[in-house]
């Protein structure tokens, strides 16, 4: 097998997630790296042989001998990059938000496809063993029809006033910081596993800082709790810490979501719990390798990661036996594990989310925009009018 050459942009937290998945992966070599913060890529290729590192992208991109690109800047470099790694013929996975808006995420979707390279955008949170047996259980009847779908993705990393991250910013991270950063996560997953579409919404939003205290140096992704108040600058904030969004799929189908980065002590906790006319199911990510299981007629129950024990469709995301667990960084693989197959073999069907899901995402954050704005129910269109 052609060993597939790659190169990730970005190398803060998310970045070196990437860079821990791809190494997993038995036909792929991280070839070439680029950031900003040269210094520290320099190190890290240094111990992982891999070639000097680079400031600029776009030499990167130059490089024949590399087949694909990992995108895991700031949100406001997604569109540029991509669009030209995609120019480049370059494969692409792209950290999301895909990008900051709809137009410029219909534009990469049209461009890979005018190109025929094969494209991610990371949504990740799919690949749980657990959430893929809730969505095996929809398919196969076992919920029956469905009623309703509610949860939440809750964190509590930007809490205080003195909490800083580059997602604040908006000239960074873009217009919608809560929703777009985990949101588009719950929204996400709540189609994937449903298989319904969202078709119109009511959204709520709310900035509880206006003024945050930025450090006056550059820091890491969840690392600004040990800086002392001699460090910081006071400076205005334009996004939203926290979203309240009740929705409908379809003509009945009712649901619910808040999605919060000030919600003190939950770390990192996407819930999602769909009910159905015989049981409905529920999925915590903060304990990811159980799947609660209701019913009226019998007792519920807790339902513990087994390979042995899952429906057949759920069966292959889990790697691991019965009682060793599996969590972020083995979802972040099942994915990339998946992309790069259909690299490797272009007869097959893409497994993982890829841009025009990345659009779906940007059309349901316009339309909670829309609403919020507008303090009123929006119509969500199928596709990006």
């Amino acid at each position: 097998m052609k060993r597939i050459k790659t190169a990730i942009f970005g190398l803060g937290f998310v970045g070196r997630v990437h860079f821990d998945s791809v190494r997993r992966l038995e036909n792929v070599q991280i070839a070439a790296l680029a950031d900003s913060k040269i210094e520290a890529a320099a190190r890290l290729a240094a111990n992982f042989a891999i070639p000097t590192p680079d400031v600029d992208f776009r030499n990167v991109l130059c490089d024949p001998t590399i087949d694909a690109v990992h995108i895991c800047t700031p949100n406001a470099q997604h569109f540029p990059m991509a669009k030209a790694a995609l120019e480049a013929g370059k494969h692409v996975a792209c950290e999301k938000p895909i990008t900051e808006s709809v137009d410029q995420a219909q534009e990469l979707v049209t461009l890979a496809a005018q190109k025929g390279l094969r494209n991610c955008v990371c949504h990740n949170l799919r690949y749980y063993p657990m959430v893929q047996q809730l969505r095996r259980m929809r398919e196969a009847g076992e919920l029956g029809e469905i009623l309703s779908v509610q949860g939440g993705y809750l964190q509590d990393w930007l809490l205080y006033d003195t909490d800083w991250n580059w997602r604040v910013d908006s000239k960074a991270g873009g217009p919608m910081r809560c929703m777009g950063d985990i949101g588009s996560h719950w929204f996400d997953m709540a189609e994937h596993v449903t298989g319904l579409r969202v078709t119109s919404l009511c959204a709520d939003l709310q900035t509880f800082y206006k003024t945050r205290k930025q450090p006056k140096k550059s820091v890491e992704s969840f690392a600004n709790k040990m800086l002392t108040p001699e460090d910081y600058i006071e400076t205005p904030v334009d996004t939203d810490d926290y979203g309240t969004i009740i929705f409908r799929m379809g003509d009945r189908v009712r649901g619910c979501a808040v999605a919060s980065q000030v919600a003190a002590g939950r770390k990192n906790r996407l819930s999602i719990e769909v009910y159905g006319t015989k049981a409905s199911a529920a999925w915590d990510q903060e304990r990811p390798n159980e799947l609660w299981i209701g019913s009226r007629d019998k007792g519920n129950q807790l339902v513990l990661k087994d390979p042995s024990q899952l429906l057949p469709g759920a069966r292959e995301y889990a790697e691991l036996p019965g009682g060793h667990a599996e969590g972020y960084d083995d979802s972040n693989k099942q994915m990339l594990k998946r992309f790069y197959a259909s690299i490797a073999n272009p007869s097959l069907a893409p497994e993982y989310p890829q841009f025009i899901d990345g659009l779906r995402q940007m059309i349901i954050m316009r339309a909670e925009m829309e609403s919020h704005q507008s303090r009123s129910w929006v119509e969500v269109p199928a596709t990006a009018v």
